[in-house]
C-alpha cells in the first residue's frame, strides 16, 4: 500500500514540484489549497510536465484557519509544509508577514502531530541561517540562527525565521511519534510549470522583459526548484534526517554573473537583459518606488554563502549546476510567454 503526503499550498512555485516529484515515485499524494476553485489549473500545470495525477487529492485548507486541517491529514505518513509568504512585496507593517508564517506553521504541526504523521518537512530559508550583515563574508552552516535585533532586517527575514524558531519549540515539547526536518533553500530559480506560479522567478523575469535597468550588486545562491523538490523528498523518509536543519544551496552568483549568463546562452531572447551596473545609491532610490527592490537592498554588497555539505553527506543530494537551472528557467518563461 502506498504512502500517504500532505504537501501544503499546492499551487505553489515550490510545492507544485514536490507534488510532481512524489506523484513519479508512486506516492498517494494530498495537497492544501485556500480554494479548490484552483485545482482545474493545478492539475492542468501538472499534466503539463507529463504528471499522471490521478492519486492526487485536493483539500480545502488555509493557513489562517482551522478548518480542513484534520481531514487534510489524516491517514497521512508525512508532510511537506512548503506554503509561506514569499516575501518579494514588502508589506507596510512586519507582523502582516510574520503573523500568516508563524501560525500557519504551527496549526499545520498541531494538526500534523494529532494525526500522529511520522515526519513534517518545512521549508524555511537560508537567510535565517545567514549571520549578521556586519560580520565578515564566511561560510555559515545549519548551526547559524541571524540575530533578530539585527538592524535591517526584512520583514521576510523575520517571518522565516519566526516560522522556523515556532516549529523547532512546538516540536521539542511533543512526546508523539512526529519528527521535523527544516530545509532551507537559497534562491529558488528554475523551470516553472505554469504563468500563474512565479514565486521568486520573477527576479528572472524582470531582467527578460527589461525592466531591470541594470545589475545592482545583488548575488543569490541558486538551487534548482526541482533538486530542492527533490531534497525535501529525501529529508522525508531518511531516518538521519530527522530533528534536523538542512541547506539546500548551490552556487553563489552576483546578477551581473546571472545576466551574463542569460546573454550567453539565450541569443535574442536576451537582447533586453542589462549589461551595464548600477551604483548602490541609484538602486536604494528606485526602491522607494518599487517592493520588491525595497526588499533586497539590505543585502547590496553581501556574499551570503553557506554549505550544502550537511545534505550532500547525509542524504546524497548533488544539486545541477547553476548555469542549467537559469537557462532551464528562462526557457520555461519564453515557453510559457511571460516573457
Amino acid at each position: 500500500m502506498a504512502e500517504t503526503v500532505l504537501v501544503t499550498g499546492g499551487t505553489g512555485y515550490i510545492a507544485g514540484w514536490c507534488l510532481a516529484g512524489l506523484l513519479q515515485q508512486g506516492y498517494d499524494v494530498r495537497t492544501s489549497l485556500r480554494s479548490l476553485a484552483k485545482e482545474p489549473a493545478l492539475r492542468a500545470a501538472l499534466s503539463g510536465q507529463g504528471i499522471d495525477h490521478t492519486r492526487l487529492t485536493c483539500f480545502a485548507a488555509d493557513l489562517t484557519r482551522d478548518e480542513g486541517w484534520s481531514a487534510a491529514m489524516a491517514g497521512c505518513d508525512y508532510v511537506l509544509h512548503v506554503a509561506s509568504p514569499l516575501g518579494l512585496d514588502a508589506p507596510q507593517h512586519l507582523e502582516d508577514m510574520v503573523a500568516p508564517a508563524r501560525d500557519g506553521t504551527l496549526r499545520v504541526l498541531r494538526a500534523a502531530t494529532h494525526a500522529g504523521v511520522r515526519r513534517v518537512v518545512m521549508t524555511s530559508a537560508a537567510t535565517v541561517a545567514t549571520p549578521p550583515l556586519q560580520s565578515p563574508d564566511s561560510l555559515s552552516d545549519e548551526s547559524v540562527w541571524f540575530d533578530p535585533n539585527e538592524t535591517h532586517v526584512t520583514p521576510y527575514r523575520h517571518a522565516k525565521r519566526q516560522a522556523e524558531r515556532a516549529a523547532w519549540d512546538f516540536m521539542h515539547k511533543q512526546t508523539g511519534p512526529t519528527t521535523l526536518t527544516t530545509v532551507l533553500p537559497g534562491a529558488v530559480f528554475g523551470p516553472i510549470m505554469s504563468a500563474d506560479t512565479l514565486g521568486s522567478v520573477q527576479v528572472i523575469a524582470r531582467l527578460l522583459q527589461g525592466r531591470a535597468k541594470g545589475n545592482p550588486r545583488l548575488g543569490f545562491e541558486v538551487v534548482d526548484v526541482r533538486d530542492l523538490a527533490a531534497l525535501h523528498i529525501r529529508a522525508m523518509t531518511a531516518s538521519a534526517a530527522a530533528g534536523q536543519r538542512l541547506l539546500g544551496v548551490g552556487q553563489f552568483l552576483w546578477m551581473a554573473e546571472i545576466s551574463q549568463i542569460l546573454r550567453d546562452h539565450l541569443g535574442d531572447a536576451a537582447n533586453k537583459v542589462p549589461s551595464r551596473n548600477i551604483p548602490d545609491w541609484l538602486l536604494r532610490l528606485l526602491a522607494r518606488f518599487d517592493p520588491l527592490l525595497r526588499g533586497l537592498t539590505p543585502n547590496l554588497g553581501r556574499q551570503h554563502r553557506h554549505t550544502a555539505e550537511k545534505a550532500r553527506v547525509m542524504l546524497g543530494w548533488q544539486p545541477r549546476p547553476s548555469s542549467e537551472t537559469l537557462i532551464d528557467c528562462a526557457n520555461s518563461l519564453i515557453a510559457h510567454k511571460v516573457v
